[in-house]
């Protein structure tokens, strides 16, 4: 497979790698559509995740599954799907327990350019395939629902995990895509 990566700090390029293998419970996915986040460049430009080479960037994806592990019960070759940037695995205990980015260790449920390759490639492993997909619809343009796979999550989850309740007064510093977010989540809250 093709993927743009960080090659080491402050350095970015296409890189070749083997195609990943799939597992009993995953699923390797071929990628429709991929969004950039700033993650990505401070990940590269800031060193925010200590020091990585040859990783693939990105997080953020819908895509077209190309194989499936024979334990998957919910999908299907062919299924197109939305690739969530939290991919806990779902046997661990903290998920269990409700704290599904902390599975695996503080952080660890973000996988994607984190602690394996991300989604700026052709394709890609998704573990516990059915716990950490869904299905997109057809009618549903794959670049439009990226967004629904960090920027609006991670927004809502916020005001969720600040406890917003009615009558609450809510200032968000920083009103990018995932801040806007954050205050919809607090509006909705």
């Amino acid at each position: 497979m093709k993927g743009f990566a960080m090659l080491g700090p402050n350095k970015t390029g296409f890189i070749e790698k083997e195609d990943p293998k799939v597992g009993s419970r995953d699923a390797l996915v071929r990628l429709l559509a991929v969004a950039p986040c700033t993650s990505d460049i401070h990940t590269v430009f800031e060193d925010a995740l200590g020091p990585r080479e040859n990783m693939i960037l990105g997080h953020e994806a819908c895509g077209e599954i190309v194989e499936v592990g024979s334990e998957v019960k919910d999908f299907k070759v062919g299924d197109r799907v939305l690739i969530p940037a939290i991919t806990p695995n779902w046997s661990d205990v903290y998920s269990q327990a409700g704290y599904a980015t902390d599975s695996d260790g503080m952080l660890g449920g973000w996988k994607f350019s984190n602690i394996k390759d991300g989604v700026f490639s052709t394709r890609i492993h998704v573990n516990d395939a059915d716990g950490n997909l869904a299905l997109l619809p057809k009618k549903i343009d794959p670049a439009e629902a990226c967004m629904l796979s960090d920027m609006i999550p991670t927004g809502l989850h916020a005001s969720k995990m600040a406890g917003v309740t009615f009558g609450d007064a809510v200032a968000v510093i920083g009103i990018g895509p995932v801040g806007l977010m954050a205050l919809r989540g607090a509006v909705l809250h």
